[in-house]
């Protein structure tokens, strides 16, 4: 059979998932009568909560006799690594565009990465239904980013498609009918080229993606790069510089069919696959047969710029919510998720049961810690730093630098400017993008960047959009300004009392609801004053035999300001962790014990004076 390979990839929200739905539905893969969710690449519950794909998925459709394997990738920077490792899969991309929106930074980072390895782009405009849809202002800005990017005088002669893929139709003008994707189908089939198949050479195959099945255990994905593959042939598995990890036989092949894996009995040069009953192969490796003696070269992945502390949960509270506490277990997930994901990177700290975990940034980073909560872990999390290096030949002390896109409208672009500037951001480009809104551009450190999204959000009344993607390693920028309120931290143990929380108001906003289990060293508010003070949030009115007025009774507590996790990791000090359970997300202390606090703040007093 002819095969086709082609990646969807857009920035975060421009409809790549509902497009492959209608693709999916268009192509015969559902039955006519068959019940089908919407998004059905997007399996995971994070990623249908947040509306963002996060894991790479595979799946094929059959068009005119030729078998389309299309793979659905991350939008988001976070997830880079990800796209990296598809792109070695495809011969195509299939580059989707908000009709409105134009390109944004997570389109740019994905195309230069398609550019890089020769790729040629086809331009979908997607969303064309949208009543602030502008086509060809968007046709000349995919052009100029492209021609930015280094695109050669081949890819710059893209095709380019009008679609939308929540009413399922592709247009090659906007004046030709509306009526189904079979444009889109057609064009795949004719611009995209068939992937290199040599049949006579040995099998070989570079493992892409890992994952873990309840029922097939680990199960590895890839492009087959030559040969032929069959059940129960013998096959070696060759890491990146050559060394044999095992040598096994096929047990399981499996192949892409509409949204399903079905187990096949022979692949051939061409196919994206999957296998499964290998025990030490992991991504970037070569499984081929045994006469194979060099392994496929792999792509090398951009480093990650943020390292958070995972360690157990060893406050008062620990154990009661989850079921996976100890730290061996921690240690075993950990250790599985940087094996499939090879954008994070676990090590063990000396002197503890700790880990620090480097990943792409705080999205990625939270989304692991959700996932891990939600399989009932329980854990304490430090506040993200950034991952320095030191110049090889100055010696001097290097930081991970963001290329940041925010669009807002005019009459806060003036706050924005200011706020980025306080964080060491530089601004390199600002312009008025239509509609009475500015599009800026800044180089900004990574660590100043950790919990402004929320911070942003409020300077714009919540109609800001800020896009960040990895730049580059630069010299350090120098200090910047951390959060500047202390904590009220609790004293006791119990149960936090109406009465008390509403006296400790005037200290502070509160971050926990009455009835909250509190213990020393917990913190329960934000102090107004940059000191953290010590208070007892269990403390009832003291009753009394005189008679008072009812409304003295009446107790009127302000709504605690509730964080989300990523807001949680983002607000925390360096002194500070967030306790991490599959129920609550709690705010502490490293040192519970308030004497210990107390002399370790008189020891960092003594080294800084």
């Amino acid at each position: 059979m002819d095969f086709r390979n082609i990646a969807i990839i857009a920035h975060v929200d421009h409809g790549k998932t509902t497009l492959v739905d209608a693709l999916l539905k268009q192509s015969g893969s559902f039955r006519a009568n068959q019940a089908v969710v919407d998004c059905v690449m997007d399996s995971n519950d994070l990623e249908r909560e947040r509306g963002i794909t996060i894991l790479a998925k595979c799946t094929s459709v059959e068009w005119k006799g030729v078998r389309i394997n299309i793979v659905d990738t991350p939008g988001h920077a976070d997830f880079g690594g990800e796209v990296e490792r598809i792109l070695s899969m495809v011969d195509g991309v299939l580059v989707l565009v908000d009709a409105a929106e134009g390109p944004l930074p997570q389109t740019k980072f994905v195309t230069m990465k398609a550019l890089a390895q020769g790729l040629r782009p086809i331009i979908v405009v997607n969303k064309i239904d949208r009543s602030d849809a502008q086509p060809h202002v968007v046709h000349d800005a995919m052009f100029d980013l492209l021609a930015v990017l280094g695109a050669t005088d081949e890819q710059l002669d893209f095709p380019m498609l009008f679609a939308s893929g929540r009413q399922g139709w592709a247009a090659t003008s906007l004046e030709a009918p509306r009526e189904s994707l079979a444009p889109l189908f057609d064009l795949i089939v004719e611009y995209v080229p068939p992937p290199t198949r040599d049949l006579e050479t040995p099998f070989a195959m570079l493992v892409t993606t890992l994952e873990y099945d309840p029922y097939l255990g680990r199960v590895l994905t890839g492009l087959v790069h030559g040969g032929r593959a069959r059940i129960n042939m013998p096959v070696r598995s060759l890491s990146h510089d050559g060394t044999t990890l095992e040598e096994s036989r096929l047990t399981k092949l499996l192949a892409f069919r509409g949204i399903e894996r079905v187990p096949i009995e022979t692949a051939e040069a061409g196919d994206i696959i999957a296998i499964a009953g290998l025990t030490r192969t992991t991504v970037a490796d070569t499984i081929a047969d045994p006469a194979v003696t060099e392994p496929l070269p792999s792509i090398p992945i951009d480093p990650p710029t943020l390292a958070m502390t995972f360690s157990v949960n060893d406050s008062p509270l620990a154990g009661r919510e989850g079921t996976k506490v100890t730290s061996r277990m921690i240690r075993d997930r950990l250790f599985r998720e940087s094996e499939g994901n090879v954008a994070i990177k676990v090590r063990e700290v000396e002197g503890g049961d700790a880990y620090e975990v480097a990943g792409r940034g705080e999205l990625q980073l939270g989304v692991l810690v959700e996932t891990m909560r939600r399989e009932g872990f329980e854990l304490s999390i430090s506040r993200p730093r950034v991952l320095l290096k030191t110049d090889p030949e100055t010696g001097q002390r290097l930081e991970p630098v963001e290329e940041v896109q925010v669009d807002v409208d005019e009459e806060y672009s003036g706050v924005v400017v200011e706020k980025m500037g306080q964080r060491r951001g530089e601004m390199t480009e600002m312009r008025p993008s239509g509609g009475g809104k500015m599009r800026i551009t800044f180089l900004a450190p990574t660590r100043g960047l950790i919990g402004y999204h929320g911070e942003f959000l409020t300077d714009t009344r919540g109609t800001g959009v800020m896009n960040k993607m990895f730049h580059a390693y630069a010299p350090w920028k120098g200090p910047i300004e951390s959060r500047r309120t202390g904590v009220l931290v609790s004293n006791a143990t119990g149960n936090a009392v109406a009465y008390a929380l509403w006296n400790l108001e005037a200290r502070g906003p509160m971050l926990i609801h009455p009835g909250t289990p509190v213990y020393p060293g917990m913190i329960i508010g934000e102090h107004t004053r940059d000191n953290d003070l010590d208070v007892n949030p269990i403390k009832g009115k003291q009753l009394t035999n005189i008679r008072t007025h009812s409304h003295d009774e009446m107790i009127r507590l302000t709504p605690p300001n509730i964080l989300s996790l990523e807001q949680a990791i983002a607000y925390i000090s360096d002194d500070e962790l967030v306790e991490v359970t599959p129920k609550s997300i709690r705010f502490r202390k490293r040192m519970l014990d308030i004497n210990q606090r107390k002399r370790a703040a008189r020891a960092a007093g003594a080294e800084a004076g």
